[in-house]
């Protein structure tokens, strides 16, 4: 039994049978001479076998053909390689049919991801655009305000104008990470890669946030028998950018009399550097996206609040580690808080 049939083996076979058929009747049945039945044998098989393999040939096979190539065209975009790499000693209309179930299957990937995409999309201009009308908001209202009146009352026009002044600063802020996170995701951003001693720069956001912290009753601390140089290769801007993100998160949702802390461990040609805190901690289930544009895991937090930034902190992170050809990763236990991690080439 031939595995892979090809069109002449399928028109021998059943030109024979048939022709074999008509024999038979002719000689035992109508009791045809000998010679008259194989000249009609003959003849009959030659026929047949013609009339079958053209068939085969022009209208069943080489349009399954054309459809597989087109089929597998589509998915490689090299259709003049199909066509001269195709091979009849595979059987084309099993080779369709799994092409068939390989490029259906690769679609509703496709479409999967388009959605997600879309879904996505639809949540981040959603997202901006609350970003943005806040603090718009904000600015018009005391501004009108102020116009309406209240300018020539002592009593709030320096309130209100500090006010609107601290909303220009959110959206200055805001449109900043977001021209911030643009140019990361295009690439168009270079690496300026220095050594530096991360432990040293660690050391000074805390000084830059000594002011914060104590107003939380939290402690600012390097982890017992990580205080010490520990040299890294990396943009030493940016990745300032990431400890200060890391650190203010841990003082704005740190509970009160806790302690942020920064450790250091080599990790062969890489060093982790990790900023914990003990605060209430996140749920696993919102872990995944933590480091998405505008995600919050506390919904009911106001945008406009005082503990709220950007909402764009962790993608900026996440984005700057990932330019560096590092991996940046967080855990947490609720109750007892949360630990961001990120690794670094390490230099002597």
């Amino acid at each position: 039994m031939i595995r892979n049939p090809k069109p002449i083996h399928i028109a021998l076979l059943v030109s024979g049978i048939l022709a074999l058929a008509i024999a038979l009747v002719l000689y035992f049945v109508l009791e045809s001479e000998l010679i008259n039945v194989i000249i009609i044998f003959t003849l009959t098989a030659g026929l047949s076998f013609f009339l079958f393999f053209y068939t085969l040939e022009f209208f069943i096979y080489r349009k399954i053909k054309l459809i597989y190539k087109t089929i597998h065209s589509l998915k490689t975009q090299k259709y003049d390689a199909v066509i001269e790499n195709f091979s009849w000693e595979k059987d084309p209309i099993f080779e369709m049919s799994k092409e068939v179930i390989n490029w259906a299957r690769d679609k509703k990937m496709e479409i999967d991801q388009l959605k997600k995409v879309a879904d996505f999309r639809k949540e981040f201009l959603g997202n901006v655009s609350h970003e943005l009308k806040t603090p718009i908001f904000s600015i018009q209202g005391y501004l009108h305000t102020l116009l309406d009146g209240a300018i020539y009352d002592e009593e709030v026009n320096t309130k209100f104008l500090k006010k609107a002044a601290k909303s220009t600063d959110r959206l200055s802020d805001l449109v900043a990470d977001l021209l911030e996170i643009s140019s990361l995701e295009s690439g168009e951003l270079q690496m300026n890669l220095d050594r530096f001693d991360i432990n040293s720069l660690t050391k000074d956001v805390y000084e830059q946030f000594e002011i914060k912290a104590k107003e939380k009753n939290i402690e600012l601390l390097i982890k017992e028998g990580c205080n010490k140089p520990f040299f890294v290769i990396a943009d030493k801007f940016r990745i300032r950018t990431v400890l200060v993100n890391l650190v203010s998160n841990s003082i704005k949702y740190g509970k009160e009399h806790g302690v942020t802390s920064a450790s250091y461990y080599v990790m062969g040609d890489n060093i982790l550097i990790e900023i914990a805190d003990t605060g209430d901690g996140i749920s696993q289930e919102f872990l995944p996206r933590i480091f998405e544009r505008f995600y919050r895991v506390d919904k009911s937090r106001s945008r406009s609040n005082e503990a709220g930034g950007t909402g764009l902190g962790l993608a900026i992170v996440k984005h700057i580690i990932e330019a560096h050809h590092q991996a940046v990763n967080v855990r947490s236990t609720i109750g007892k808080g949360t630990t961001f991690g990120f690794t670094l080439k390490a230099i002597q």
